[in-house]
C-alpha cells in the first residue's frame, strides 16, 4: 500500500501545514484517515483522484481532523460528479456531529440528498469492521470531555497493518493500536512537555519496547517539535510526503 501525507499539521497551522489527513491506496483499496479542515484545497494541490476514494475513516469531530467533510461531501455532489459509493467511518455521534457539520459551513446543506451512495457507519471501541477491502478496528484514546468519543485506529488490508494514535494523550490503549503494525503513525505534538490531552515524543519513546512497530512515523507537531526535526531519531512526516507501507 502507499500513504501520501495530505496534510501532518496541527490545529494551528504550525509550521504553515495542512490539516491531519491521509490517503492510503492499494491494489484494492482507496481510503482517508481523517479529512481535516483544509484536506480539500490540499488533496487538489496534491492532485488525488476525490472520486477514487472509497472510504473516510474519522478519528473525532475536532475541525482539524474532520472539518473538511463538509467541502469534500459538497464537491462530490456539484463539483466531482461523484456516482460511486462513499463510507465515512466514525464514532458514535458521527451522524449527528456531519449535521451539525454540514450546517455550520453552509447551511441548510444537511437537506441536499447527495446524487451519490453515502454511507455513514458508526462504531463502537474494539467494534471491528470489514468495508471496502479494510478490516478496521477502533480503540478509545483521551483527547478531552467534547469532540469525542476519540479514536485511534488499527487498519489491516492487503497484508499490512497500518496504525495511527489520533489525538491522544498516552493511553495504554495505544500499545493493542500499534503492537508490530507495519506503519505506526503516532502524534507527538511536545518533545518532552507533558500536557493533558495530547501525546509527547518523550512518553512515546518509553513506551516504544512495548508497541515495537516495524516503521514509526511522527506527525501532528507543534512547533516544539518542529525547529528541533533534526535532532529527532524518528522520521517526522511532512505535507505531501509518499511512503510505501
Amino acid at each position: 500500500m502507499r500513504l501520501q501525507f495530505v496534510g501532518c499539521g496541527d490545529a494551528f497551522g504550525s509550521g504553515g501545514r495542512f490539516n491531519t489527513c491521509f490517503h492510503v491506496t492499494g491494489t484494492h483499496v482507496n481510503f482517508l484517515i481523517d479529512c481535516g479542515a483544509t484536506s480539500l484545497v490540499a488533496m487538489k494541490q496534491l492532485g488525488i483522484a476525490l472520486n477514487d476514494i472509497q472510504t473516510i475513516l474519522i478519528t473525532h469531530f475536532h475541525a482539524d481532523h474532520f472539518g473538511g467533510l463538509p467541502p469534500f461531501v459538497l464537491d462530490a455532489q456539484f463539483f466531482s460528479k461523484r456516482k460511486a459509493p462513499l463510507t465515512i467511518i466514525g464514532p458514535h455521534e458521527l451522524n449527528l456531529s456531519f449535521v451539525r457539520a454540514m450546517e455550520t459551513a453552509f447551511p441548510g446543506s444537511s437537506q441536499t440528498k447527495p446524487k451519490f451512495p453515502l454511507q455513514l457507519l458508526e462504531l463502537a471501541e474494539h467494534q471491528s469492521v470489514e468495508i471496502n477491502n479494510l478490516h478496521v478496528t477502533p480503540h478509545l484514546v483521551k483527547h478531552g470531555p467534547a469532540g469525542g468519543p476519540f479514536f485511534a485506529y488499527r487498519i489491516e488490508s492487503e497484508g499490512r497493518v497500518l496504525a495511527y494514535t489520533g489525538d491522544t494523550e498516552w493511553t495504554d490503549s495505544l500499545i493493542d493500536v500499534g503492537k508490530d503494525a507495519d506503519l505506526f503513525i503516532a502524534e507527538a505534538y511536545f518533545r518532552e512537555k507533558r500536557v493533558p490531552l495530547h501525546l509527547d515524543l518523550a512518553t512515546l519513546d518509553a513506551h516504544l519496547p512495548e508497541i515495537q512497530p516495524r516503521r514509526l512515523i511522527l506527525t501532528h507537531m507543534s512547533n516544539d517539535m518542529l525547529i528541533r526535526q533534526d535532532t529527532i531519531e524518528h522520521q517526522c512526516a511532512q505535507d505531501g510526503m509518499i511512503i510505501e507501507v
